[in-house]
């Protein structure tokens, strides 16, 4: 499978790496020359879409922070797969050093990781990728898919009937490129201190303030100092009103479309999806509230 990507005679080895959600193929391969590098694998179904990730990935490469950064990208596998080769980005991987840390560091790299967001948020949109129509109608057809599923949490109408009544409020900010899936299992903490970005395979363009429900899904529970710091860095310590009213309808949508997006992944990860849902209930107030509890906790001490 490996032999007709241009350079892969140089390879020592080429290790499967299991972590993260996506569909990709992927490998840790080691070079004679003593480089590391990514290798991500897809079908070649998927070459223009792919081509497309490798050019967004390319334009985040000049912000100037760590990264995966993009080395070759074709056809192989006799033209059955794609390849992409990315750096590789040596270090821990965040989620698991965070808890580790003291309180002062973990807020020290949420602000860090606050500041590479909005860097990506600040490249400017080229024409071909101005999304013609907002995420709201998608949003609610999710809902409607978690409302038939049979996977459902308890207490929850309250919550549906708030992203119903609310929805209006996401996506109003103007659409920029976004990473796609910005949290800690997929930040590097690097030897030297700083944060590298890692898995860009779910990019897209759209609202800013969408990037951070994650915070909600994957990082309070490992760190509520990172999420502070990350969203008082984003916005230069003074943080709209009409951020936290966006983020309570991002954060309940995706608390609830995430246990039936996790059924074809099994029972486990259901109850999962469901334990975080009932996290951000308990965090909202069942969405009487719109700061979440924790971030107002932390800032009161």
């Amino acid at each position: 499978m490996f032999l007709d990507i241009p350079g892969s005679e140089g390879w020592r080895s080429a290790e499967p790496v299991n972590k993260g959600w996506s569909s990709d193929r992927k490998y840790r391969v080691e070079t004679e020359a003593g480089e590391t590098l990514l290798l991500r694998l897809s079908g070649a179904e998927k070459l223009e879409a792919k081509r497309k990730e490798y050019a967004i990935i390319a334009k985040y490469a000049t912000l100037g922070f760590a990264m995966s950064r993009p080395v070759d990208f074709g056809l192989c596998d006799g033209g059955k797969a794609v390849y992409m080769l990315l750096t590789w980005v040596e270090g821990r991987d965040l989620e698991a050093a965070l808890p580790e840390l003291s309180e002062a560091e973990q807020y020290r790299l949420g602000r860090a990781a606050g500041d590479i967001l909005r860097r990506i948020h600040g490249l400017p949109l080229d024409a071909e990728d101005l999304p013609t129509a907002t995420k709201r109608a998608r949003k609610l057809a999710q809902l409607d898919r978690y409302e038939a599923s049979r996977v459902r949490a308890p207490d929850d109408e309250p919550v549906i009937r708030f992203v119903r009544e609310n929805i209006d409020r996401i996506w109003r900010q103007p659409p920029v490129y976004q990473h796609g899936d910005f949290h800690p299992g997929n930040l590097i903490y690097r030897a030297d201190g700083t944060l590298g970005v890692i898995d860009f395979n779910r990019w897209e363009v759209g609202d800013p303030w969408e990037e951070f429900y994650k915070l909600e899904s994957f990082g309070r529970e490992v760190s509520v100092p990172y999420c502070v710091g990350q969203i008082d860095a984003y916005f230069g310590d003074d943080v709209p009103e009409d951020f936290w009213e966006t983020l309570a309808v991002y954060v309940a949508h995706a608390s609830l479309f995430s246990i039936a997006w996790a059924e074809p992944f099994g029972p486990a990860d259901v109850a999962a999806m469901t334990r975080r849902c009932r996290m951000a209930m308990d965090d909202y107030e069942g969405f009487a509230r719109v700061v979440p509890r924790w971030y107002e906790a932390f800032k009161g001490r």
